[in-house]
This record gives C-alpha cells, structure tokens and sequence, in this order.
C-alpha cells in the first residue's frame, strides 16, 4: 500500500469511528482534526528537515518505524503506542506540543488532551508509512527534503478548507505570522533521546 494511501485511509469513516471511540470526542470534531492534524504533522516534518542534522534525524526515525504494520491502520491503531506517539509529538514539535495541541483544539472543539490523545496515535501512523515509503524508494536523509514537502501538498490538495493553511497557523506558536521562527525553536531537540 502506497503512503497516500495508507494516510489517507485514516480519514476513512471506519477509522474516523475508531478514533472517535479512542479520544471520547464527536466524530466530526475527530474527522475535522485528522484532516487537519496530518498535514501539520507532515508541514512539521517538512520543516524540520530542512537542516541537514533535521534530515538526518528523521532519517534515523524512519528506519526504526520501515516494519511498522500500517498497511493495517485499524489494526495498528487498535494496537497503538500512545506513549510512542507522545515521544514521536515531542521530537516533531518538540517544546511547542502543547501550544499546537491548543490551536488544533480550538480549532475542532476538542479538548487539548482529546487532541493529544489523537495526535499520539496518528503519529506513529505517519512515520511507519514514511519510513516504508523510505525503504521502499531508496531515499536517503537529502531525498525527505523533497518528499516531505510534496506529500504535504497532496494530503491537503483534497479538502474543502485551505488545510496547509490551517496548519501552518497552528504550527505559529507565537502568533507572528512566520513558522520559520518557531520551527527553528523546534529543532534543537529534534529526535534526539
């Protein structure tokens, strides 16, 4: 199964009703901050590898998550890690988790620990199919600068709303207007343990 493929099936009804079940919210509210919480993922991720020690780092994680079962996304989610999503949250966003886990919530209407809960099992999601995706293609540390970037764009290409948008506001810890500051921020502690 290809990584659109694989991410996008996590919007799926089927899934979104599992989610919904998992995080205690309203099934709109959870379809509404999947929608917007994979492209903030992936707009994180594509940020972040735009150093070579970012780059590097993610390269590493990816391939600690290339077996990651996720051509079964509801089996991988009945099985998640929600400490592992939390760790992967704090290496993508590092010290802004919980300021994006605010914005994304008031956002959907869902509570912050609602939307940490979601985040921590979509997350493991998103690198096991990006470390396949990875394995798969041959595509070293240099290659995620151009990988991450496009996926970025063709998740958010599909829906109603301006979602990279969206995400790029939620990812503006400081309000400032620029992700590149708080990005920047991010990056000192990214996937290290």
């Amino acid at each position: 199964m290809d990584i659109l493929t694989i991410l996008n099936s996590l919007q799926d009804k089927q899934t979104v009703n599992q989610l919904t079940k998992s995080v205690g919210a309203d099934s709109a509210q959870v379809k509404k901050a999947v929608e917007l919480g994979l492209p903030m993922l992936m707009q994180a991720m594509s940020n972040n590898v735009k150093t070579p020690q970012g780059a590097a780092d993610l390269a590493k994680a990816l391939d600690q998550h290339k077996e990651d079962p996720v051509d079964d996304v509801l089996g991988f989610l009945n099985g998640a890690d929600i400490n592992d999503g939390k760790k992967i949250l704090g290496h993508v966003f590092n010290q802004k988790t919980q300021t994006v886990e605010k914005n994304l919530a008031a956002q959907t209407g869902m509570s912050s620990s609602q939307v940490e809960k979601l985040l921590a099992q979509l997350a493991p999601v998103v690198l096991g199919a990006l470390g396949k995706e990875k394995n798969q293609k041959g595509i070293d540390a240099n290659g995620l600068t151009s990988m991450l970037p496009m996926i970025t764009k063709l998740l958010g290409s599909g829906s109603r709303d301006d979602v990279l948008g969206i995400a790029s506001k939620l990812l503006d810890a400081d309000g400032d207007g620029d992700i590149m500051d708080d990005v920047s921020k991010m990056l000192g502690g990214f996937f290290k343990k």
